[in-house]
């Protein structure tokens, strides 16, 4: 089955609409390994992972500002079991 060019733009903007949002952080690096980059924000430290597939435009260094553009993905999700919902214990009148 040969797919349309309309079914082919639909189809790549339902699996563009599934990444996740990307985020943005500026600031001095304070912190810099293999595996994470730390980015001073006004007080905080937001120490963010990083893997071979980063991609660095620059001469990395700590203490140089930088922009970061990150996004949040879930590396795991456990299921709780599904508790009581609405049963309060009736109150005492006195």
């Amino acid at each position: 089955m040969a797919l349309t060019p309309l079914a082919l733009v639909a189809l790549a903007g339902i699996v563009h609409g599934a990444q996740a949002r990307t985020y943005q952080v500026t600031g001095p690096v304070t912190a810099l390994t293999n595996d994470t980059i730390t980015v001073q924000k006004g007080k905080d430290l937001w120490e963010i992972g990083r893997d071979g597939g980063t991609k660095v435009a620059g001469d990395l260094r700590v203490g140089e500002k930088v922009t970061v553009q990150y996004r949040i993905i879930a590396t795991q999700i456990d299921v709780k079991p599904a508790g009581t919902k609405g049963t309060k214990s009736p109150s005492k009148k006195k």
